[in-house]
């Protein structure tokens, strides 16, 4: 298991020669970017930019964890579904080009005015036909539990089966709806665990979900993946990152000192 950080709302912005100072400073080992922030990588970059921040990656000791999308495959509007698809298509051609292993969709809504089981197919063959893609220039697609109606376990594990992709992985996203009544995740984790490729994580230093027992159930399925900080921004950011750390590194039994 590996640390990092997403650039919402942390992140968002500082260009990359800053975000990669932070991460590197803070001891954030990847960093999963998004778009329209600050940092500037967009599938409108050209060939040379995308070059430049392959480069910067290779030369730092910080990774790219993946690219972090909004491209979702809910509408029931054709048009819209289509060009989210192509849209994918185009972040798993940036994703390749900068050295991301991974993009990072999500399905947005199950509608009210349509039966949950047609939109779930829907998100599925669509996840499908962008898996396939990205398989075919070495970029994974990831899932991110997120969404109204869609960030319930049982409904993302019904759109990982309707997807029925080897490339199609989950993300999981550390949501309140994953714990039972008990505040148990036993039966969330245990519907997606064979799935899960990334993991937001949210403030690990506030009692509101069951950071622990998360952890212990990544290292008994031997994950090896990231863990990467999805927070609001601090007013003294390097010095709440390095709090998260060693946070962190309590909860999984890696607080060393001094930290090699």
């Amino acid at each position: 298991m590996k640390l990092g950080m997403v650039t919402y709302n942390m992140g968002k912005d500082m260009d990359l020669p800053t975000l990669l100072d932070f991460c590197q400073k803070t001891g954030m080992e990847g960093v999963e970017l998004r778009s329209t922030h600050k940092h500037g990588v967009e599938i409108d970059n050209t060939p040379e930019q995308r070059a430049k921040v392959k480069a910067m990656f290779a030369d730092s000791p910080v990774e790219l964890a993946q690219y972090g999308t909004a491209c979702e495959f809910d509408s029931p509007d054709p048009d819209k579904l289509k060009q989210n698809i192509d849209e994918a298509y185009a972040f798993c051609r940036l994703a390749a080009d900068i050295g991301a292993p991974g993009i990072k969709v999500r399905p947005n809504h199950l509608h009210d005015s349509i039966p949950h089981e047609q939109t779930i197919e829907q998100i599925g063959k669509a996840l499908r036909q962008v898996g396939t893609f990205g398989e075919g220039i070495g970029v994974e697609i990831r899932v991110e539990c997120h969404g109204h109606g869609t960030s319930d376990p049982k409904v993302m594990r019904a759109i990982m089966d309707a997807a029925d992709h080897k490339n199609v992985y989950a993300n999981w996203n550390s949501n309140p709806g994953d714990m039972d009544e008990n505040g148990s995740i036993d039966w969330s984790f245990a519907l997606l665990k064979d799935k899960i490729r990334h993991c937001h994580i949210t403030d690990i230093g506030v009692y509101q979900y069951p950071w622990q027992d998360l952890f212990n159930k990544f290292k008994a399925i031997n994950y090896q993946g990231y863990c990467c900080a999805e927070i609001q921004y601090n007013p003294e950011p390097e010095r709440f990152m390095k709090y998260y750390r060693t946070l962190y590194d309590l909860y999984t039994g890696n607080y060393r000192w001094p930290r090699g």
